[in-house]
């Protein structure tokens, strides 16, 4: 299973990779221009360009959904091949076409009756729904990409049924989430309603359960109670409205304050403890992707390509980090800091609420932050190296030192025949796959494995992983050896 989630995890880094610039973006942005985020005209030069720059920004991050679609899909599938995404792709049409608000109170007219489970559908195409696309496109291409129909089905065979496959799949998953959706997020509607009352304790609760669900898209459930007006609260809508506590029944800003800290210094605490622990030879891939994520989340908020980095290759210490988030939020509740954001806990959005009459002690966002920034930082820290964590930059592939490695035999189609030989034939080979360096097999029955004879080939080292995944060192010239074993397998 955790083999599983780190190889989700490294799908999700392309598409992860595109978001520092355009948080970047909407930063500079939003300063250019104010009434992007708070409303009124645009005039001037600076005032469009700012405009513009939100725009550009927010076409990816907006629909970072769908590039986790194209980049699980692609990165699941065997080669990396684009098959996977296209059938991800269809995956991803179906569901949000079937789960959208239209088309489910069509279907159960009584659901527009209902605002949580309207709310619970105007929220399905996120980040999560976009991750099941992926898997399911993923998983039916390495299922069916050999498919062969009958004759008057055959233009059908391969990898043109797979998109097919993938489409009737995501119809049975429709009709599941379509009963179970709705549940699980009215369920997070009654836990917030239930929290509400626990004053600092409560948002702390709710800060913790807002980071802990962003891999499945159910935090807007609990964003709905607190931030807006499903229930009588919207912490964010009253904050914004120019109102203050006076106007309301909590403390107005406790729900959107503590995300400040953890957001502008506690992220780029974590970076640098990432950074620092990452193996000398993948620093600098590290730094590229980490600090930029850090720098993104400081400027604007946009947290995502930081969070998405890690949590599904160090899930233990995702949770440690959704904790981080509700203790500081308690904190911040407590010593009565408060500002509010319309995008996100950034600094862009600390300068616009500052001047907001809700808005108290912003100055202490510097004590705040320097105490975010060191607790996140010996945390992450002591935590990556006392469990050895799978942070970006400390990934198990080894591929460094394999690289060096030099097959003795150039014949690859003799060492391809010697290794399928090794494995116990073509019959017994499940699936085939390749790395930078490693031939990556799964094989029916594991006892008919003869790992010296697969040695005898020149290969540099055999791996068994799990009882029927075989791995083959092999070093740069894999792809070689990979083509001809799928030839003599006639995959």
């Amino acid at each position: 299973m955790m083999k599983y989630l780190q190889k989700l995890g490294k799908s999700l880094m392309l598409p992860v990779a595109c978001l520092p610039i355009c948080g970047l973006l909407m930063g500079i942005g939003y300063l250019l221009c104010p009434s992007t985020m708070q409303g009124g005209d645009m005039t001037g030069f600076a005032n469009l360009l700012g405009f513009f720059l939100v725009k550009a920004g927010a076409a990816l991050i907006d629909n970072i959904a769908l590039l986790f679609v194209i980049g699980v899909g692609v990165g699941m599938s065997e080669k990396n091949d684009g098959t996977g995404g296209v059938a991800a792709l269809a995956s991803w049409l179906m569901i949000t076409t079937l789960l959208s608000t239209g088309t489910v109170t069509a279907l159960i007219p009584s659901i527009a009756d209902d605002v949580n489970k309207t709310i619970a559908f105007s929220k399905i195409a996120n980040p999560f729904i976009g991750i099941i696309a992926g898997i399911i496109g993923a998983t039916c291409y390495n299922k069916f990409k050999s498919t062969k129909l009958p004759d008057w089905l055959s233009f059908f065979s391969g990898k043109r049924c797979v998109a097919i496959v993938a489409g009737l799949i995501s119809i049975v998953v429709s009709a599941v989430l379509l009963v179970v959706w709705p549940l699980i997020f009215g369920g997070l509607i009654a836990l917030g309603q239930g929290i509400v009352g626990m004053d600092a304790v409560g948002a702390g609760i709710y800060a913790f359960l807002n980071r802990l669900l962003i891999p499945v898209g159910l935090h807007h459930a609990l964003n709905n109670v607190f931030w807006f007006d499903t229930i009588g609260l919207g912490d964010l809508s009253h904050f914004w409205a120019g109102e203050t506590s006076a106007d309301v029944s909590w403390s107005l800003g406790m729900y959107m304050s503590g995300f400040f800290p953890c957001m502008m210094f506690g992220i780029p605490g974590a970076a640098l403890a990432i950074v620092q622990c990452a193996k000398p030879e993948k620093k600098k891939a590290a730094i590229g992707l980490i600090l930029s994520a850090a720098i993104c989340s400081f400027v604007c908020g946009v947290t995502e390509p930081f969070e998405f980095s890690f949590m599904f290759l160090a899930p233990a210490l995702y949770l440690v980090y959704a904790l981080l988030y509700g203790i500081f939020t308690i904190i911040v509740c407590l010593i009565g800091f408060r500002a509010g954001f319309c995008f996100s806990g950034g600094a862009t959005d600390l300068l616009f609420s500052a001047s907001l009459p809700a808005a108290n002690n912003t100055w202490m966002i510097i004590p705040l932050g320097i105490a975010a920034f060191a607790v996140f930082y010996f945390v992450f820290r002591f935590a990556i190296l006392k469990w050895d964590l799978k942070t970006p930059g400390r990934e198990d592939d080894d591929e460094e030192a394999e690289k060096k490695v030099v097959l003795s035999n150039d014949n690859f189609t003799e060492v391809a025949a010697i290794i399928l030989e090794g494995v116990g034939g073509k019959e017994n080979v499940a699936s085939i796959d390749n790395c930078i360096t490693r031939l990556r097999l799964e094989v029916k029955d594991n006892t008919a494995v003869d790992e010296k004879k697969i040695k005898s080939a020149g290969v540099a080292g055999v791996i068994r992983p799990s009882k029927t995944a075989v791995q083959v060192i092999i070093g740069t010239k894999v792809q070689f050896v990979a083509d001809e074993f799928a030839k003599l397998c006639d995959q």
